[in-house]
């Protein structure tokens, strides 16, 4: 089992999204990042546990647990005209835009950037390390042990 840390922007998919649909899997979709894209083709499975951060939000940080229920397959909205992430230059033959589904697991208070700084066994977890800006990140087992058992 991997652990990952996943961000998105509440206003299109918060925690609470997620929390209304329990036991659903949930397209994560809108990741036009190679390295992010590749994390998902290359290295999640089914079962992995995620960090669910709130980003680019006044008050981002780790706002529950998720995992991965399906393994990397074409993201939908990189074929559709209306969506923000749509891409002319992918083709169903040939999707260059790759997605997990994810489940609710539970729901944190929030831990915020801030609060994890203070703690220096995450001195080293990448989504704390200056011009981070990837939206899928892993995390070591350690990281995940430490904010899941003393943090949570």
């Amino acid at each position: 089992m991997r652990y990952w840390l996943m961000k998105s922007e509440p206003d299109e998919v918060s925690i609470d999204h997620l929390a209304a649909r329990p036991g659903q899997a949930f397209e994560w979709t809108g990741v036009r990042n190679y390295q992010a894209r590749n994390f998902m083709r290359d290295a999640m499975q089914p079962g992995d546990r995620v960090l669910f951060w709130h980003s680019s939000c006044p008050e981002p940080g780790i706002a529950g647990l998720a995992e991965v229920v399906t393994a990397a397959h074409a993201d939908s909205s990189q074929f559709d005209p209306d969506s923000p992430y749509f891409d002319p230059k992918s083709t169903t033959d040939a999707p260059r835009w790759l997605c997990v589904d994810v489940r609710f697991l539970t729901k944190t208070r929030l831990l915020s950037p801030a609060e994890l700084r203070g703690h220096p066994p995450l001195a080293g977890m990448t989504v704390l390390k200056r011009g981070n800006r990837l939206s899928i990140t892993p995390v070591s087992a350690d990281e995940w042990t430490y904010i899941t058992e003393q943090l949570i």
